[in-house]
């Protein structure tokens, strides 16, 4: 009996995407299937950085289809594809920038930029090229959490080179002071450096821009999320009740201004005791997800309360760096797969499939 695409489909529609919860040909993941004889060939191409799922996943193909009597051979090959996704209307894009994800919060504290960096490495750690943008201006941590010294490069007039830590291109108004100089700025000053960091770093070909947003929803956050072209937002809260008030502020200002929420972090969840293992919810427990089922966003997981994350973070060794394999790091990755599935789904960027209309005098 000769081989039919038809069966090999179904049998790959047994096999199911364990990030996602679809299985592959419904995802239509499957691409250039090729049957020769009794060989069968084709590729996995999944949406998300996927790296570390691509053996899981090619075993999986792999057994699945040698399952058909038929089948002699199977080769699979499993990558990942990046796409651009939709921003808000009538903001610019960003050259070599194909998603902007914000990550922020209501209120300083709560350990957003710690997560912003560590979720910019987990990305970075399953294959995509990525960035980070430090939006603090009044509060520059990434210099001193990627553990980067010294002055960005500019070979072009309007332009700066990214600086470069862990695997990731960076940009922070700290590169540009002295650590100590005090930013004794107004709203539109902050707003327009900002916008001059974000359009004249020379980043290059970027799967994500993680933006770490300053705390807060007053009108430098607000003239932000106007301004940068955001696929979608993440907000970073702790459990207790002050900061979800304020989170639930920072979630209603992207959904004014269009801007999808991707889901909601609650970091400082649990503290357990590194010498009884004791556990206790300090801040109290549930909140976050509470959030999420009160406004029908995803809850994307949740952080402990753990010294360790703050000692790494301020030595400039995060912990995806410091400890690459921990239960936090995994932690982290899960998070950053989900965030990058929310994204896949997403209505993707159709700008680049227009013709360029021009009208000339004749």
């Amino acid at each position: 009996m000769q081989l039919s695409e038809s069966q090999i489909l179904s049998q790959l529609k047994t096999v199911i995407d364990p990030n996602t919860g679809v299985d592959l040909v419904t995802a239509k993941a499957i691409k250039n299937l090729k049957i020769d004889t009794n060989e069968v060939i084709f590729e996995v191409v999944l949406g998300y950085p996927s790296k570390s799922q691509f053996d899981l996943i090619r075993k999986a193909c792999v057994a699945a289809v040698r399952q058909i009597p038929e089948v002699a051979n199977v080769s699979v090959t499993v990558r990942m594809e990046i796409a651009s996704h939709a921003v808000q209307r009538g903001v610019k894009l960003i050259s070599e920038v194909k998603n902007v994800i914000a990550i922020a919060s209501g209120k300083g504290g709560v350990g957003k930029s710690t997560t912003a960096v560590n979720l910019a490495l987990a990305l970075a750690a399953e294959g995509a090229n990525v960035g980070i943008l430090d939006a603090d201006i009044y509060g520059p941590s990434l210099p001193t959490m990627l553990g980067i010294t010294g002055r960005p490069d500019s070979y072009a007039e309007n332009s700066i080179e990214p600086m470069h830590g862990h695997g990731l291109q960076a940009s922070s108004i700290g590169f540009l002071i002295e650590a100590d100089s005090p930013m004794v700025w107004r709203g539109p000053m902050v707003t327009s450096a900002l916008e001059q960091l974000l359009r004249q770093t020379n980043w290059q070909g970027l799967d994500y821009l993680i933006v770490d947003m300053p705390p807060g929803t007053g009108d430098i956050q607000l003239t932000l999320s106007q301004k940068v072209p955001v696929t979608g937002a993440v907000i970073v809260t702790t459990p207790q009740d002050i900061a979800l008030l304020d989170a639930r502020k920072g979630l209603k200002m992207f959904e004014k201004v269009g801007i999808p929420i991707l889901g909601i972090v609650e970091n400082m969840s649990v503290y357990v005791c590194p010498s009884c293992g004791h556990s206790e919810h300090i801040f109290g427990s549930g909140g976050g997800q509470k959030m999420c089922d009160d406004y029908s966003v995803s809850f994307l997981g949740s952080l402990p309360l753990n010294l360790s994350i703050r000692e790494q973070a301020d030595s400039g060794r995060p912990t995806l760096v410091a400890e690459p394999d921990s239960p936090i790091s995994e932690i982290y990755k899960s998070i950053a797969r989900k965030i990058a599935i929310q994204i896949a789904v997403m209505s993707k960027d159709m700008s680049s499939k227009f013709p360029n209309i021009v009208i000339q005098n004749t």
